[in-house]
């Protein structure tokens, strides 16, 4: 599924941050990066340098002399531009990106990164069929080539991985209120011997609070020996 999506970039002018891009591609299961007209020789030194164990991608990147060449094998572009272009293209949200993920997963999508400097030409966003930003403060919007590749990258992974982490997420199992209440039960009855609930006529508002902070948590049973060994052993020393 990973191998649908490219990474496209146009015109980079820094080996280092293309060596980063690749990196992080690897993070998230990522292998097809594409390079239009780099402004250096690549693959260059700093680019072997900087994506570390990524290499092979480096290795296997494809070359294109042409926005068009690069594109021309995806069945979807979305462009990433750091500002909001006054041209005919939908711009579109995280949210939405999310969302065209989940319907279109049987396509081939192409993401495009415009050069370090100055971004996609109009051109080159003409071939795309949305733009899309990254959420930024408003007084500073640029971002990094190889950070915005990251946090695509990361968007894309939990898209695709969401059931996954929510099915595993579903399976912790959860200590039952009865085993929490016994755990709780005994705290207090350390407590009162310890003559921790003073004065006397708050013993009540802190044994709410004691409830309300220990029922709140949603502890597996091993948490749970954990918490009642610690209790226990500090029951036993003198403070």
């Amino acid at each position: 599924m990973r191998n649908k999506f490219g990474f496209v970039l146009i015109r980079p002018q820094l080996g280092e941050n293309i060596g980063a891009c690749a990196r992080s591609m690897k993070n998230f299961g990522f292998k097809k990066l594409i390079l239009v007209t780099p402004k250096f020789p690549f693959p260059n030194h700093k680019t072997k340098v900087t994506s570390v164990g990524a290499y092979d991608i480096i290795e296997n990147t494809k070359l294109f002399k042409t926005t068009e060449e690069a594109v021309s094998e995806f069945d979807m572009v979305i462009s990433l531009s750091a500002r909001k272009r006054d041209i005919n293209k939908k711009h579109i949200t995280m949210y939405d990106f999310n969302k065209i993920l989940s319907k279109r997963n049987k396509s081939n999508i192409g993401l495009m990164f415009g050069p370090e400097s100055s971004g996609l030409s109009n051109k080159d966003l003409s071939l795309s069929n949305f733009i899309l930003q990254i959420p930024t403060v408003k007084n500073f919007k640029s971002l990094n080539l190889s950070h915005s590749v990251t946090l695509i990258c990361y968007e894309i992974f939990k898209n695709l991985n969401l059931k996954i982490l929510n099915k595993k997420a579903k399976n912790l199992k959860i200590s039952s209120k009865s085993k929490v209440s016994s755990v709780v039960k005994y705290l207090v009855n350390l407590l009162e011997r310890k003559k921790f609930f003073l004065p006397h006529e708050k013993k009540h508002s802190m044994i709410l609070n004691i409830n309300n902070l220990i029922y709140r948590l949603e502890p597996n049973d091993k948490e749970l020996r954990i918490l009642s060994s610690i209790i226990s052993t500090l029951s036993k020393n003198k403070l």
